[in-house]
């Protein structure tokens, strides 16, 4: 298996938000209106304008502290994109695989819109978004311009604590087991690498991952 593949930290993620606003500028895409809703996550999700979004999780804890979970979420770029299967069956390679592994949503996708909601149902995160403005379905693309011009994907090279790797697929995997053996012994056998066979973006995490989209 050939291609590029992201590892991401939770247990070294401190929600600064860094790789979020490095994706909008990267591909110039606008601020997204937000409001208060009792949490600090905001947008409170991924849009036709926000590909990457850092989920902020508040949970009680003992002596009256609050436990916080972060994850930095966006597309997986599954090994076997059911996104790209669904959208086949009404336009043909509306969504490509590049040589990395990066599911991109092309130009094409533009003919997508009727079946907008069937290629998100098809996604197991309802990853793929619309963009009204656009007309296209959207997402993250892993950089792939950046990428193919040697570059770290712009989240990546944003992140000032290790939370967001990039690399080789023996590198992540590598890393992978390394920080996994560390968050064990820090958080109990509770910590675990999700989907490793299905994906490109490997999640480290301590905890269910529905636990880190629920607050208190």
């Amino acid at each position: 298996m050939a291609g590029k593949f992201f590892l991401i930290d939770t247990t070294r993620c401190t929600a600064c938000r860094g790789c979020q606003v490095a994706c909008q500028e990267w591909n110039h895409l606008p601020a997204t209106k937000t409001k208060q809703t009792g949490t600090h996550q905001n947008p409170p999700n991924w849009n036709g304008v926000t590909y990457r979004v850092v989920r902020f999780a508040e949970h009680p804890a003992r002596q009256n502290y609050v436990s916080w979970l972060f994850l930095s979420d966006a597309c997986r770029h599954c090994l076997d994109p059911l996104c790209k299967q669904e959208a086949d069956t009404v336009v043909k390679d509306a969504i490509i695989v590049d040589e990395n592994g990066a599911v991109i949503y092309t130009e094409k996708t533009k003919k997508l819109a009727a079946s907008f909601q069937d290629i998100q149902d098809a996604c197991p995160w309802s990853v793929p978004q619309f963009d009204p403005k656009s007309g296209r379905l959207t997402k993250c693309h892993m950089c792939h311009d950046r990428v193919a011009a040697g570059l770290l994907p712009a989240c990546v090279k944003a992140c000032p604590t290790g939370a967001l790797n990039f690399g080789d697929e023996a590198e992540m995997k590598k890393l992978a087991q390394e920080r996994l053996a560390e968050a064990k012994r820090r958080y109990g056998e509770g910590a675990q690498i999700l989907d490793a066979e299905d994906v490109r973006a490997l999640y480290l995490v301590v905890a269910d991952l529905e636990e880190y989209h629920k607050s208190a």
